[in-house]
């Protein structure tokens, strides 16, 4: 068997907010609550369990999500519907804007609990590097 990411566990200040947030924004189901969990999965299989946790104690994390063109234009119109402020870098320092790496599309947001989401539609590194002259 290969190995494959199944799932893994987002900390959230409420678990409900944070997964319907990230659901709403790309498109996707919140699954029945299962425990201290409400998952969210991805269309590869890996689920995000979003677990509630004091606020003091959720650390930033990030997590990029792969999506076609037409999921990265449906997602933006949300983002933007919404008035979550987005960013073309993960410093966030260039406000409203996107970016175009890799031959495709991307942007970066918060969620409630202050985790940073990336949206790409092209994987890192499967655009080729022009040649250093």
């Amino acid at each position: 068997m290969s190995v494959e990411l199944n799932h893994t566990i987002v900390h959230a200040r409420d678990n409900r907010e944070s997964a319907e947030f990230l659901a709403g924004i790309l498109g996707l189901e919140v699954g029945d609550e299962w425990g201290p969990f409400v998952p969210v999965a991805t269309g590869n299989g890996v689920t995000l369990d979003f677990a509630a946790v004091p606020a003091g104690s959720i650390t930033m994390q990030h997590y990029a999500f792969l999506v076609s063109e037409e999921e990265f234009d449906a997602a933006w119109e949300r983002i933007r519907r919404a008035r979550i402020t987005f960013y073309a870098d993960p410093h966030m320092k260039q406000p409203e804007e996107i970016n175009r790496h890799h031959g495709g599309r991307g942007l970066y947001f918060l969620d409630p609990a202050g985790h940073g989401m990336e949206i790409i539609t092209r994987p890192y590194g499967s655009h080729p590097t022009p040649p250093r002259r």
